[in-house]
């Protein structure tokens, strides 16, 4: 792995919390592989601009150490999280992207706004939690206006705000908070770096045999979602 020279610029920082949200852009910018402080992360460019990518791990804990990090190494010109995100409505579209114009750290009450990128209009409210939503408490989500759930946006936004770096969001929806699709069972089947846990995995399917088609299901939403995601980034770094 290479150490990359920030001096010589100030890259476009792409974060990811799981390294299945990172795979689109690596492929579709040619990333490769470099250290970046102490940090594993990846490496290119988009343009001519230089970009960096780290994936951080789930939830705020992680994603905070994680973009700490990064800020240390480097001063990007800005920082983009790119990833999937939970509608916390039955209607919302697998795939739908979401552009939030406020971001919500459900722990604090804090409120974050994304830097305009792009020429798509932002709209509604992101919640960032810790923890699974259950049913009971989505309605009065809805009243304030949040239209998805994630699990590190508002922390990747408080680092970049401490240190005057501008922030945007790209997301797309991979399932619905309503829909039962991710319990505790299912959120298990990953590691907290984001990595699969293919014990958790196997008593799953050991345990429920007839959800096979649910799970192959969900693994091609969070194929479009991500796909979505990486692809919206892509496309507002490019726009004039």
């Amino acid at each position: 792995m290479t150490q990359p020279s920030p001096a010589d610029s100030n890259p476009v920082a792409l974060i990811c919390a799981m390294p299945i949200e990172l795979r689109p852009l690596t492929r579709r910018l040619r990333l490769h592989k470099v250290t970046i402080g102490t940090m594993d992360g990846r490496a290119g460019s988009l343009d001519g601009r230089d970009v960096v990518a780290i994936v951080t791990g789930m939830g705020t804990t992680l994603a905070t150490a994680a973009t700490e990090r990064l800020l240390e190494a480097i001063t990007p010109e800005r920082v983009v999280v790119v990833g999937i995100t939970g509608a916390v409505e039955d209607e919302t579209p697998i795939g739908t992207l979401i552009l939030p114009e406020v971001v919500v750290h459900s722990e604090t009450g804090r409120e974050h706004r994304p830097a305009p990128l792009g020429q798509a209009a932002a709209n509604g409210v992101m919640w960032t939690t810790n923890v699974l939503t259950p049913p009971d408490a989505l309605p009065a989500l809805r009243a304030r206006g949040v239209v998805s759930l994630d699990m590190e946006t508002a922390a990747i936004a408080a680092c970049c705000e401490a240190r005057g770096v501008p922030w945007s969001v790209f997301r797309a929806i991979s399932d619905r908070a309503s829909d039962g699709s991710v319990d505790d069972e299912v959120f298990a089947m990953s590691n907290q770096d984001g990595t699969p846990n293919p014990r958790a995995i196997l008593r799953y399917i050991v345990r429920h045999p007839h959800h096979l088609p649910r799970m192959a299901k969900m693994g091609s939403n969070v194929k479009l979602a991500t796909t979505r995601a990486a692809d919206a980034a892509i496309a507002a770094l490019r726009a004039p």
